[in-house]
């Protein structure tokens, strides 16, 4: 059984980034559920992309524009009248904003922007989930688990990005955004790993690429630590919260910000996880760089989820090996070319509702 049916069945949910990783994950979760899903991306590849082999266009509504265009991007708010929103369109890519820093900074700042600034006019409830980072806190490298109020910032220009869309969206929601009908809050997650996830500077999807060509992962820091999460685990914590939210009548959640991580013993670093695919897909192998890394990349980031766990109910429910496992069994059906993808990815879904009702 699918959860969360009963709360999106037939109900308009607007999704930013809908062809993205998380999104396509997310669109396919709100049509099993039997919501009416439109999508806004200005990305559809056909290759090497979850939400294309999904084969879901026929199923919703695709808006093919650019997040940045305000005049677009309000039209179709105000025409479809959504009852629920995610905002996921980002430029999610550290490296790619080192190249591409002007575009990271219009998509993940002006981009939330150009969002607050349309749904400031809808006249019909709707609950919004706007999604920052992990990366949005300043990081200082230290070992405790960074909680809401903790300062922002970033040196990078994908962390400054969701910094700053951060600071919009707290001065939106402080002056411009009708509390009556709308009611908004924000999601922080990062290190998002699962099946279907092809994009570059990726320690999962560059060792896959490479595994796939039967050759060797190149891993560039080995002994670096992120909190490793489940991508279902994660839209999980979206859901729930924009479920609070619709429920939410004293705005006690509005402009609140929840952060959705892993359990402290799922920090691992990269080559624990390397060692832990091994497990699971006995041919692969990795070497390490020996190229001295440029760019400034974090070595340490832990969430503490204690805020989402004791006012949403929220809490991670699979363990480190079982998210790999998942994760592996996507790519390995995937490289096998066993069904489709649309089948392969349903079974997880409801493999993973599985595990979450029968916890209940």
């Amino acid at each position: 059984m699918i959860i969360f049916q009963k709360h999106f069945k037939n109900k308009k949910v607007l999704i930013t980034g809908h062809t993205g990783f998380k999104g396509s994950w997310l669109t396919l979760w709100l049509n099993q559920m039997g919501a009416k899903v439109y999508g806004i991306s200005d990305n559809y590849p056909k290759k090497n992309n979850h939400f294309f082999d999904l084969k879901l266009s026929k199923n919703i509504k695709n808006y093919k524009i650019d997040i940045c265009d305000l005049n677009k991007l309000k039209k179709i708010v105000l025409k479809t009248k959504p009852e629920y929103i995610f905002h996921l369109a980002a430029q999610s890519l550290v490296k790619k904003s080192y190249n591409f820093p002007m575009r990271t900074f219009n998509t993940n700042a002006i981009g939330t922007l150009n969002l607050l600034e349309s749904i400031r006019y809808l006249k019909n409830k709707c609950n919004v989930v706007l999604i920052t980072s992990d990366k949005s806190y300043k990081n200082f490298e230290i070992n405790r688990g960074y909680k809401e109020d903790d300062i922002l910032g970033g040196e990078d220009p994908y962390s400054s990005s969701k910094a700053c869309a951060e600071l919009i969206i707290k001065t939106y929601l402080n002056n411009f955004i009708n509390k009556k009908n709308i009611n908004v809050a924000i999601a922080r997650a990062g290190n998002v790993i699962g099946g279907g996830d092809w994009s570059d500077d990726r320690i999962i999807p560059d060792s896959v690429k490479s595994w796939f060509k039967g050759k060797k992962a190149l891993i560039r820091n080995p002994y670096s630590t992120r909190p490793w999460q489940f991508v279902l685990e994660v839209l999980r914590g979206y859901l729930l919260l924009a479920i609070k939210l619709n429920a939410d009548t004293k705005k006690k959640l509005f402009g609140e910000a929840f952060n959705f991580g892993p359990n402290s013993k799922q920090n691992k670093s990269v080559i624990s996880l390397i060692v832990e695919i091994k497990k699971n897909w006995k041919s692969i192998s990795w070497h390490k760089s020996k190229v001295k890394q440029t760019l400034k990349e974090s070595k340490l980031l832990k969430l503490n989820s204690n805020k989402a766990k004791n006012m949403l109910n929220w809490y991670p429910f699979i363990n480190f090996k079982d998210t790999i496992k998942f994760t592996i069994l996507w790519y390995k059906n995937y490289a096998q070319k066993r069904n489709s993808t649309f089948y392969n990815s349903k079974k997880i879904l409801l493999d993973y509702c599985s595990v979450i009702n029968k916890e209940k």
